[in-house]
């Protein structure tokens, strides 16, 4: 026979937040325009799902923060002031840390038919310094009443300070410089694959959220990771074929988003969204 019944205080789980998806175009959406540019990103927000702008930063010798995937004049997107092409065998010749902007922005990259990406429109375009995208982007945020998100990547690697970009301090000042300038910190993110500079600004600017991104098998295990990192960053960005369940329920446990890169076909985007991602990056935000 049971005994009287004693009252007791029930214990909640605790329940993570779930935040609104975030739907990231990847370097503006560059399976329809061209990547990183002004063009592309301004085109982009007519996409109302579209909540953040992902691009990727390099800095030039004058130390402008520009808006490339690549630290070099990329043979696959860029044509010369004349019309011609830049050959592999002049990749070396075309670090953008070893060239003033004057310079750099005399290249055209939106002309050349990306041969992964065929259905681009193609049109002229010049790589951007970061202020001068964020301009543009905040001009038509005001006139249409849609404030965008911004996800900035720098782009570093042990081994190539000094030589395709100054060291991860430096580089971190330079682009929070602009960030902090501009009044958007508070709506971007900043990520790298490079621990550096996400320590330097775990350690500096511990309120700027910080997104790492990881590729390969490896990134399957969330836990271990970050315990590499060795903080919590506010963002962990796998590649998409490696997300699974635990690395989610890890990352939430611990207050962390999972966003994954770059998944571009709609049944994988919405294979990710039954696992519950937080947001994902893709090059076709159209399918959004």
């Amino acid at each position: 026979m049971l005994g009287a019944i004693t009252s007791c205080t029930i214990i909640q789980p605790t329940r993570i937040k779930k935040n609104k998806m975030d739907y990231q175009a990847h370097r503006g959406g560059r399976g329809l325009m061209p990547e990183n540019t002004i063009a592309a990103m301004l085109s982009v927000m007519d996409n109302e799902k579209v909540t953040t702008l992902e691009m990727d930063l390099a800095i030039t010798k004058d130390k402008q923060v520009v808006v490339s995937h690549d630290p070099i004049l990329n043979p696959l997107i860029t044509t010369k002031q004349d019309g011609s092409y830049i050959m592999a065998e002049e990749v070396n010749k075309n670090i953008i840390y070893q060239m003033d902007y004057a310079r750099l922005e005399k290249y055209d990259v939106g002309l050349k038919t990306h041969p992964g990406f065929t259905i681009q429109k193609k049109l002229a375009a010049s790589i951007p310094r970061l202020d001068h995208l964020i301009d543009s982007v905040e001009i038509k945020s005001k006139a249409t009443s849609r404030k965008m998100n911004y996800n900035v990547e720098i782009k570093s690697m042990e081994g190539k300070d000094g030589i395709e970009h100054p060291g991860p301090e430096e580089f971190v000042d330079l682009v929070v410089s602009v960030l902090q300038k501009k009044n958007i910190l508070n709506r971007t993110s900043i990520q790298s694959f490079d621990l550096r500079p996400l320590r330097v600004l775990h350690e500096k600017y511990p309120n700027i959220k910080t997104a790492y991104l990881v590729f390969g098998a490896a990134c399957a295990d969330a836990e271990k990771q970050i315990a590499l990192l060795g903080f919590m960053p506010t963002i962990y960005s796998p590649e998409y074929k490696y997300v699974n369940k635990a690395m989610i329920d890890y990352c939430h446990q611990k207050n962390i988003q999972v966003i994954p890169w770059t998944v571009n076909t709609k049944e994988e985007i919405n294979s990710l969204i039954q696992l519950n991602v937080d947001g994902l990056i893709t090059d076709y935000p159209n399918l959004y």
